[in-house]
């Protein structure tokens, strides 16, 4: 994994941690009982259950690595950080999109924490990246999939 710097608000920053926390002791627990258990039942050459177990293993393994990387690679933006004066990440943006008329509410996080179900969008998505740096009144154009999409920056704030 590069050592590419992730962007975290806080509450991204407890996600991961806690996330960490639970892999390295609980689930970590849960699965080597599951080994010993697969073991118990003796010739492991034939035993889906031993097999299932340690691939379930290596990928928790791997997320735990995966997660160790991307707290030490963490910057977390502070909310003293956060501009309301232009769209930046940790923001939340209210915009107008211009083709319905109608008013859209995002975050903007970084890569880690997007959830657009959560209206989370990444700093690196289309949308996001359109919108940073840009200030309230603003119309922004978004190369979309779908077509051009015009948003017109309504509000920014904490």
């Amino acid at each position: 994994m590069t050592n590419k710097e992730i962007v975290l608000t806080y509450e991204g920053l407890k996600k991961l941690e806690d996330e960490l926390e639970y892999l390295k002791g609980v689930k970590r627990r849960e699965v080597a009982e599951r080994i010993k258990q697969a073991l118990s039942f003796g010739d492991i050459s034939e035993n889906s259950e031993y097999d299932e177990a340690k691939n379930e293993q290596a990928y928790m393994e791997a997320r735990i690595v995966q997660l160790e990387n991307m707290l030490k690679n963490a910057k977390v933006i502070d909310e003293d950080d956060i501009k309301t004066d232009q769209v930046s990440v940790g923001a939340k943006v209210k915009l107008l999109d211009m083709e319905y008329n109608e008013e859209v509410d995002y975050t903007i996080v970084g890569s880690t924490e997007a959830d657009p179900a959560k209206s989370k969008i990444s700093n690196e998505s289309p949308v996001g990246k359109a919108l940073m740096g840009k200030k309230k009144g603003e119309v922004v154009e978004v190369d979309a999939p779908a077509g051009v999409i015009k948003f017109k920056i309504l509000d920014i704030s904490k």
